[in-house]
């Protein structure tokens, strides 16, 4: 029954913030008075997220003993837009160009994933739009914004009657630098309402008033494609959530209600059903952000997060607290130039599915089971064996997950990895290890995409586990990788959901302004500072925050005339002149030569150029305060948090050892525990590798590193 509360003030404080998973959702409940934190996990319900959703709230509720009453707000990590177009899900979408560019999404780009020495083996994926929904409209803007032909309104209401005669309701428009003029495209919107109201539409100089016709009319696409369905789950959530409060029985306000954007911020569901692209990498987002700030109050601030669920693995870059960024993202097979978290997705999560290839070869997702029917040791109908069976046969997870409350079948699992094997012509043991260490690589390839290949040296930085599978690869992964070493959050497999109660709300500005750095007309860089500074305070103003309150993030992306990429750096408050842009100049040489290695600060011959100019709008929220945790007295961790002991394999050669297994919450500060070992919690699993120790640090994080090396020091 719905927790329908009295029309009353709420008597508490209580702030949610609830991810989405494959498997699970993951739910984080902050007592906004008393600075309590209380985690909780919920099977996921892919049929219907949002019933997983609800549940998770009335979980969490009554874990506080609360009600719907004392809600302040919501925050959501989705997948919802992410899954759709990994599964390539896409209803029949339409597209309206400039006259002379239908054949735009063929053209596309000559790049050629992991290089040309893959193409011979490259498809090229699905077009989004079917050649024949892609229709042209008279009319054309320069890249000045100045207009050299009128715009065809006869030729505009033909185009709308075709698509609402054949029924095609979802609707992306991306004429022609649109980006510098956008009167053509307001127009092509007035008339789509007028002749086929019942379509939704995107346009491009809403949504990414950017350069570049391909990559913007992707992105308007993409927008376009997601913008039904997140609309019709932002809208159900938010339905259901009004049950809690009596609001839909005219009761007290709306709960607010946010959606995690992939740039690190949230945005209200009411503004999210209008920008829905913005939440393609919403729960990776989450965490990389919840991760960071654990880190960084440890004393590390060059880290890797490993975020690893059921069906994938996560991992980004965090340097002091904040994640990198990039605009050069893809979801999917698709294009997508809006401000993200830099984050690289592999299918190894814990129920991406072992096989053997045509080859005979063992091989180790993409494919993944799922949460349902799952892995086999789940009971519910899996087939074939996952990554997660491999850890139950080889005891490096218990026979249950969640304390207990999901109990584990280890004969199905077992029985599982026996016929693969035998397939295969090797042992059990040898054949599940095998898996692990397939996985264990893919996720350090991962791991390198994002470090080696942006210029970073992987060996000075800590690896930031978490997920319900995170932490159960990160020894091995010191060893591929030359790890510093590796940090385990409290509560690992809830980071995500945390993370979403640390996020301010953001909202992102873009304006094309093409110009070399030495004939920048300087008045008009702070014009157009001033214009999105305004659209960005706006904003904030509608989303409930006082301007007192308001902060802005300017950024410019530079190049060497010539380039055919930018890169981003800051641009700081202040009057734009001369002494302003050398400034920003010098940062972008600096920048260049730390990503690529040189630069031409002193060479005459190569100027820089100015292309784009973005403006960040930031509300900001309380965030929870980490607490430090007792420290230990006794010293005796055996007698306080051992719990017994079970044979567990860390190498096939070296067959199954007996293990203790340690159970977390009974850890404290200052304590240590030597490999091998198993230390268990609610929700995760951290295989402890002989050559390797732990030690619980002030914030009762778990911190792992070589036994031969001298522990990372924290600092306060």
């Amino acid at each position: 029954m719905t927790d329908v509360a009295s029309h009353r003030e709420p008597a508490r404080r209580i702030r949610i913030g609830i991810d989405t998973g494959g498997t699970f959702t993951d739910v984080v409940a902050l007592d906004e008075d008393s600075g309590e934190l209380i985690t909780t996990k919920t099977p996921s319900t892919p049929a219907n997220p949002a019933d997983g959703f609800i549940t998770g709230v009335h979980k969490v509720l009554d874990l506080l003993g609360a009600t719907g009453a004392d809600i302040t707000a919501v925050s959501h990590g989705t997948t919802v837009a992410t899954n759709q177009l990994l599964e390539g899900k896409v209803e029949r979408l339409g597209f309206i160009t400039t006259e002379g560019y239908e054949f735009i999404l063929e053209i596309a780009r000559q790049a050629v994933p992991d290089g040309y020495g893959n193409s011979y083996f490259w498809v090229k994926p699905a077009r989004i739009v079917a050649a024949d929904h892609v229709k042209t409209v008279g009319g054309r803007i320069d890249f000045e914004g100045n207009e050299i032909r009128p715009f065809d309104e006869e030729g505009a209401v033909r185009a709308a009657r075709w698509f609402r005669d054949r029924g095609v309701t979802t609707l992306g428009v991306c004429l022609l630098h649109s980006y510098a003029n956008d009167t053509h495209e307001l127009r092509m919107r007035e008339i789509l309402a007028a002749e086929h109201p019942e379509a939704v539409v995107s346009i491009s100089s809403e949504v990414l008033r950017e350069y570049r016709e391909y990559e913007r009319s992707m992105t308007t696409l993409v927008d376009a494609a997601v913008k039904p369905k997140v609309s019709r789950y932002v809208t159900n959530i938010h339905t259901r959530l009004d049950d809690f409060t009596g609001a839909a029985a005219g009761g007290r306000e709306r709960i607010p209600f946010y959606i995690m954007k992939s740039n690190g911020g949230v945005l209200s569901a009411d503004e999210v059903v209008h920008q829905p692209i913005t939440t393609v990498l919403s729960g990776p987002a989450a965490g990389a952000l919840g991760a960071g700030l654990i880190a960084r109050r440890a004393g590390f601030d060059k880290v890797l997060t490993c975020d690893g669920g059921g069906t994938s693995t996560d991992v980004s870059v965090v340097l002091a607290g904040e994640p990198t960024l990039t605009t050069e993202g893809t979801v999917g097979a698709y294009p997508s130039k809006i401000p993200m978290i830099d984050v690289v997705t592999v299918g190894a999560g814990g129920g991406s599915i072992a096989w053997i290839s045509a080859e005979g070869s063992l091989k180790v997702g993409p494919q993944s089971a799922g949460a349902d029917p799952g892995p086999l040791c789940y009971a519910k109908g899996g087939t074939e064996p996952t990554i997660t069976d491999a850890h139950v046969v080889l005891g490096r997870i218990p026979p249950h997950l969640l304390g207990g409350e999901i109990p584990l079948d280890v004969g199905a699992a077992r029985a599982g990895i026996e016929a693969l094997a035998e397939r295969l012509g090797l042992s059990p043991d040898r054949c599940a290890t095998g898996i692990l260490e397939i996985s264990a690589w893919n996720q350090a390839n991962a791991l390198r995409q994002v470090s080696v290949k942006r210029g970073l040296d992987v060996r000075d930085f800590m690896l930031t586990t978490f997920g319900g599978s995170g932490s159960l690869l990160a020894c091995r992964l010191v060893d591929i990788l030359d790890l510093a070493g590796v940090v385990v959050p409290q509560n690992p497999g809830n980071v995500s959901a945390f993370g979403l109660l640390t996020v301010d709300v953001k909202n992102d500005y873009v304006q094309t302004m093409v110009a070399r750095h030495s004939q920048l007309d300087h008045a008009a860089v702070q014009k157009t500072f001033d214009e999105l500074t305004d659209k960005a305070a706006k904003a904030l103003d509608a989303e409930g925050f006082p301007r007192a309150v308001h902060r802005y993030a300017r950024t410019v992306d530079l190049r060497y005339f010539g380039q055919a990429f930018e890169v981003r750096v800051a641009a700081p408050d202040g009057v734009v002149d001369e002494t302003y842009a050398a400034h920003v100049a010098d940062t972008f040489h600096a920048e260049h030569r730390a990503l690529y290695g040189y630069d031409f600060r002193d060479d005459p011959r190569q100027q820089v150029e100015w292309v784009n100019l973005r403006v960040t709008g930031v509300g900001p929220i309380t965030r929870p305060e980490l607490r430090e945790v007792a420290a230990a007295t006794d010293g005796d961790v055996s007698s306080r948090a051992r719990k017994g002991s079970r044979p567990v394999c860390f190498e096939a050669d070296a067959g199954y050892v007996e293990t203790d297994v340690h159970w977390r919450p009974d850890l404290r500060a200052g304590d240590t525990v030597a490999g091998p070992a198993i230390i268990e919690e609610f929700g995760s699993t951290v295989p402890v590798h002989p050559g390797f120790a732990v030690r619980v640090d002030a914030w009762g994080n778990l911190v792992i590193t070589k036994s031969a090396a001298a522990p990372a020091t924290e600092e306060a």
